[in-house]
């Protein structure tokens, strides 16, 4: 055989070996469709506990005789508990597993609901939802890392989305149900997903990354070969994630301040940033008190509501469509800019119907503005600042790093939720005109700073952020 053909010999052998990982890389199987759905579980509770201050307001401080200061107080102490919850998530979720994180956060969920729906004051209501927020801090940040540690490189942003999409549907659930049900049946209600999420997390493993991490190879590629097929070669990705892990272990042990480092700078920015953004457009504001929002601007609340159930289910679709066709970054660019116009569109229609003008129009343009901006934000600016959180910090100090990423969301989430009302009562136009501006804002930033993270592996966009001002 001559030194030709075995060039091409060895050159066939690689590319089918690059052909068989690429096929193993791009297998569906139904275990990871399954983790993936236990896993997101968590996250139609944090969808409806979200959509409860909502449509929950009349009937709680009718029954309770609640001051807009005490509601406030209520609908925003989810997102104080939050905090808390996000401070220990990180340490949490290295320390007893992904699977075992998402177990202790229900007992938090499933105490806060029942806590609420047998509540006699604002005692019993503020713990109840404190406990449910703390649940949500836990989720927040362990969701996404786990599903983006489970899946294949090219549809990790898809299924990390799936995150966004179900707390679209357990809004989407509490907006249509909440005009038919009293207020303590639909706190029992949230009861539902958190035991399906409490049984079904004993079928599904353990994420391979954290079980490389803790030197369990063994049980690292046992999780793999679940995830991938019986009859998947997973050698490559295990002897990725050991090297990976090898190379950590070798290096110095993280702490918090150790993310203030310049070679971290990249992605500590565009992690904080995002979250800085999504918070301050807004969004909790209008979710948290959307019935508020459209007895403001004259339409009917419950049809408000029943229309927002209709579409954001739809919408959080396309997103989880999209996320993967047109990246990351230009979904980013689109659904910033649609809720930059949507809260300018706002602005205006609350400025005309203060000074009358357009009277008979004005509920029309608060409905479409509302619409659009919950749209728009369902669509990328509600689940892609998590994906892009879950991909870019590298496994040493993504405990840190995701602790303070998802602290600063939730810090901004509860000083947004708590002032909207006194905002709202305050100044429509003007509020409208402050999201705007910080939409506007983000335009710039994601156009500035936000890699495209699509189609590439956690460590080739780790590597290349950590590599960045080296």
């Amino acid at each position: 055989m001559t030194m030709s053909e075995n060039q091409r010999n060895l050159e066939a052998g690689l590319l089918l070996n690059k052909n068989r990982n690429d096929i193993n890389e791009c297998r569906i199987t139904v275990v990871l469709l399954f983790s993936t759905f236990v896993s997101v579980c968590g996250s139609f509770c944090f969808g409806c506990a979200a959509g409860y201050s909502s449509v929950a307001q009349t009937g709680i401080t009718t029954d309770l005789g609640l001051s807009v200061a005490q509601y406030s107080m209520f609908g925003s102490i989810m997102t104080f508990g939050a905090m808390f919850g996000a401070i220990f998530s990180g340490k949490v979720s290295d320390l007893i597993g992904r699977k075992g994180t998402m177990w202790f956060a229900q007992i938090f969920c499933i105490a806060g609901w029942f806590a609420i729906s047998v509540a006699k004051d604002t005692v019993w209501l503020d713990a109840g939802r404190f406990s449910t927020g703390f649940a949500v801090g836990l989720f927040s940040y362990v969701i996404p890392v786990y599903i983006a540690e489970i899946t294949p490189k090219h549809v990790r942003g898809a299924f990390v989305f799936a995150n966004q999409l179900m707390q679209s549907c357990g809004l989407s659930l509490y907006y249509v149900i909440g005009n038919f049900v009293h207020w303590r049946k639909l706190a029992l209600v949230g009861l539902i997903p958190c035991v399906l999420q409490v049984v079904t997390l004993f079928f599904i493993p353990e994420s391979p990354r954290l079980l490389g991490k803790w030197g369990c190879d063994k049980e690292c590629r046992a999780s793999l070969q679940l995830l991938r097929g019986e009859d998947a070669d997973v050698t490559e990705e295990a002897n990725t994630i050991k090297e990976t892990m090898i190379l950590f272990e070798e290096g110095p042990k993280s702490r918090v301040m150790d993310l203030f480092q310049r070679r971290y700078a990249p992605s500590l920015v565009i992690g904080v940033g995002l979250m800085l953004l999504q918070q301050l457009s807004g969004s909790s504001g209008i979710m948290l008190y959307v019935g508020s929002v459209f007895d403001k601007g004259g339409f009917p609340s419950s049809i408000g509501s029943m229309i927002l159930a209709v579409i954001m289910i739809p919408k959080a679709i396309l997103g989880l469509i999209l996320v993967e066709k047109m990246g990351r970054r230009p979904l980013l660019l689109a659904s910033t800019s649609g809720m930059c116009l949507c809260s300018l569109f706002l602005a205006f229609s609350f400025s005309f119907r203060s000074y009358g003008m357009l009277d008979e129009l004005t509920p029309i343009f608060t409905c479409i503005g509302v619409v659009g901006f919950i749209s728009s934000f369902a669509v990328g600016m509600g689940g892609l600042p998590w994906i892009i959180m879950s991909e870019i910090f590298p496994m040493n100090v993504k405990v840190s790093a995701g602790t303070l990423v998802t602290l600063a969301n939730w810090s901004f989430s509860w000083i947004v939720a708590f002032a909207y009302n006194f905002m709202i009562e305050w100044n429509a136009s003007g509020t409208f005109l402050i999201f705007f501006s910080t939409c506007a804002a983000g335009i710039v930033f994601i156009y500035a700073m936000v890699p495209e993270t699509k189609g590439r592996t956690l460590e080739d966009i780790q590597a290349s952020l950590t590599d960045f001002l080296q």
